[in-house]
């Protein structure tokens, strides 16, 4: 049977982090995974968090199973904290799920068993990981550009979906004018698509109730709406895989079913997501103190990657690439695109160990701050040299 199996693609991203973990330049530079790093290159656990899982620890519960939809006060708080209390929270549904990959998969499962055939909509460019979840549930993916998404979306139709990242967009760092998101919600209230709003960065772009802004404003003007949420970089728990799928329904009412779908389909993905994260985080969400220290610590991490930002787009404009400079000044949160060809990230990664992607994304709040200076100029002699590539 396994001589049978022909060879699958490798993941892009974890194939350059391997490459990265086989280089042996001591000056070698990770950008590629979305981790959120210090400024000596470490990945934190939160002081909140830490503080969480001592109070859990202390008080020993039960690890008896929890059920399919997860941990239920945790759905609620993940509820509240993107749509706040009533309005569009009082016609919302909730279960936890791996991670916000098991969110997009389960809401995408969703949709294929409601409506089989229909038509998903995400953005060129996009994580690289929406595609291969839409498809992988039976879907067909179309594109629409992200940077004018208001000249391809007119083309959605009635009971199609519209995959929207929230905020910071992944992997671009580049998100719509609110003038502009209102626009794509009239054109969802007009045309009939349901919004299915990606949420992996709210906190880290310009603050957690700013990025949860067009959000809220879209469960406000659509009757039906899907959010997959990820707790893994604004909680900085990657390991521990802590999600949530929400639907919006025209009223309760018309939700009596939802849930029951969405853990059938956990069921036969992984029957129930792991507590501990889940746990964890409505810890701090109930606590005032907690949730005090964790926002605040939320705002150093979105602080530390804005200076980083600036600090890049300021070398970069004394090294004389103004332009390229100030369009890196537009984008926002964890990741940014460098005006760099494929060519020219594969010439950075050659000649100075800075590893990106080929699509020119980069986790800006992976980079320490002193090796800023490092990577403005490692990119400004690929900008000034286009022909190193072919050498």
């Amino acid at each position: 049977m396994l001589e049978l199996l022909p060879a699958p693609p490798a993941d892009p991203l974890w194939e350059l982090a391997a490459a990265f973990a086989a280089d042996e330049r001591p000056e070698r530079l990770d950008l590629v995974l979305g981790v959120y790093r210090d400024h000596t290159g470490v990945t934190p656990v939160m002081a909140a968090v830490r503080e969480a899982e001592i109070r859990l620890a202390e008080r020993s519960a039960s690890k008896e199973y929890r059920g399919l939809s997860g941990n239920t006060a945790f759905n609620r708080a993940m509820v509240s904290t993107v749509l706040g209390t009533g309005g569009p929270a009082d016609r919302a549904t909730a279960v936890q799920t791996v991670a916000g990959t098991g969110a997009l998969r389960l809401l995408a499962d969703l949709i294929r068993r409601t409506r089989p055939g229909t038509t998903v909509w995400i953005s060129d460019p996009a994580y690289v990981n929406h595609r291969p979840i839409l498809e992988a549930a039976g879907l067909t993916v179309r594109t629409y550009d992200w940077n004018d998404p208001l000249r391809d979306l007119p083309d959605a139709r009635r009971d199609d979906v519209v995959l929207l990242q929230g905020c910071c967009h992944n992997p671009t760092g580049v998100d719509p004018t609110r003038d502009e998101w209102e626009e794509l919600a009239a054109l969802a209230v007009r045309n009939g698509w349901v919004p299915f709003v990606d949420l992996a960065y709210h906190g880290l772009g310009d603050g957690l109730e700013a990025d949860l802004w067009a959000t809220r404003m879209l469960a406000d003007r659509v009757p039906e709406m899907l959010i997959a949420i990820s707790c893994s970089k604004n909680f900085g728990l990657y390991s521990d895989r802590t999600g949530c799928a929400v639907v919006l329904g025209p009223s309760r009412a018309a939700l009596r079913n939802v849930e029951t779908a969405l853990q059938n389909a956990a069921r036969t993905l992984y029957s129930m997501p792991p507590e501990h994260g889940a746990a964890v985080v409505t810890a701090i969400l109930e606590d005032d103190g907690l949730r005090a220290a964790w926002r605040a610590e939320l705002d150093d991490m979105r602080a530390r990657i804005a200076a980083n930002r600036a600090d890049l787009v300021a070398h970069l404009d004394t090294l004389g690439h103004v332009a390229q400079a100030r369009s890196l000044a537009r984008q926002k949160g964890m990741f940014s695109t460098l005006p760099l060809s494929p060519d020219g990230m594969r010439e950075l990664r050659r000649r100075f160990a800075i590893y990106g992607t080929d699509s020119g994304r980069i986790n800006i709040a992976g980079v320490p701050a002193h090796r800023i200076p490092c990577l403005a100029q490692g990119v400004a002699a690929v900008l000034e040299q286009p022909c190193a590539a072919m050498c």
